[in-house]
């Protein structure tokens, strides 16, 4: 299915707003029936972390999402997509990523946001780094099976 949809990705160090990004991609269109909206937040379970820090590939990191987006978009009818993802230290509670989905029917939005965010969890070229509460580095955050394993179910049987 070739589509007109043009997916947004951003790539940037600063917070965005997620009802806002929502606005920007539903306004004025009644062809939408269903907008799904992921955050992902900064969280600290221990109560020792001070910031988690995020870097990239300038342009890899934008290129890669946009691919991964383009092939939402081609897999499901999807009226449109956002994909913003931040870099930099963020602090426990703040925004990290938003994927938001719109499509005329529910199933569809939820499939490629998960799509989406399977893909970010386990491939997207992020390092990230803890830096704790007491001041020391607590390393570089390895990716996690279970979120391999989930992209995994994604693969296409061609």
């Amino acid at each position: 299915m070739t589509s007109a949809v043009v997916p947004v990705v951003r790539i940037q160090a600063q917070d965005f707003d997620v009802a806002a990004e929502i606005a920007r991609l539903t306004q004025g269109r009644a062809d939408i029936g269903a907008v799904v909206s992921f955050s992902g937040l900064c969280r600290d379970e221990q109560g020792t972390l001070s910031a988690l820090e995020l870097e990239h590939y300038p342009g890899m990191a934008e290129a890669e999402i946009a691919r991964i987006a383009a092939e939402a978009v081609e897999r499901w009818p999807l009226q449109g997509l956002t994909a913003i993802h931040r870099h930099g230290k963020i602090a426990p509670g703040e925004n990290i990523v938003l994927v938001v989905t719109a499509s005329a029917h529910r199933h569809a939005a939820f499939e490629a946001a998960n799509f989406l965010m399977d893909y970010l969890k386990s491939r997207a070229p992020f390092w990230k780094k803890e830096h704790r509460a007491d001041g020391s580095e607590g390393g570089w955050v390895e990716a996690k099976e279970a979120d391999d394993e989930a992209a995994g179910r994604w693969k296409s049987s061609d």
